[in-house]
């Protein structure tokens, strides 16, 4: 199964080169479970399309206005949805956000 884990951060929290995933890296790579994973840019160069009623709205910059920010994700292929979580909390580990921890679903709305 394949799954999503977004890490969040606070606004000054977020990476300008990268974040220091050496554990998680360390088990979900050699195992295989690691699909891909990419750190984001800054929410303030981010824009949001919507669509309403005909009528294309962009707003520019961040969208959300919780405290938290996605800073990186990864999708991971693993066996069960608890083994997805361990591997988030390997991600989580001394970061000051959370993990979520999300299954991929096809077209036809099947978990992958």
């Amino acid at each position: 199964m394949k799954f999503l884990l977004s890490l969040y951060l606070e606004p000054s929290a977020l990476p300008g080169e990268g974040l220091d995933h050496e554990e998680f890296l360390a088990a979900a790579g050699p195992s295989g479970e690691l699909v891909g994973g990419h750190v984001l840019a800054d929410p303030s160069v981010g824009a949001v399309t919507r669509v309403r009623g005909g009528a294309v709205t962009v707003t520019e910059g961040p969208y959300l206005t919780s405290a938290d920010q996605v800073a990186c994700q990864y999708v991971v292929d693993c066996e069960s949805r608890e083994r997805a979580v361990e591997l988030a909390v390997l991600l989580a580990a001394g970061q000051a956000g959370g993990v979520e921890v999300r299954p991929l679903m096809n077209a036809s709305g099947m978990e992958m």
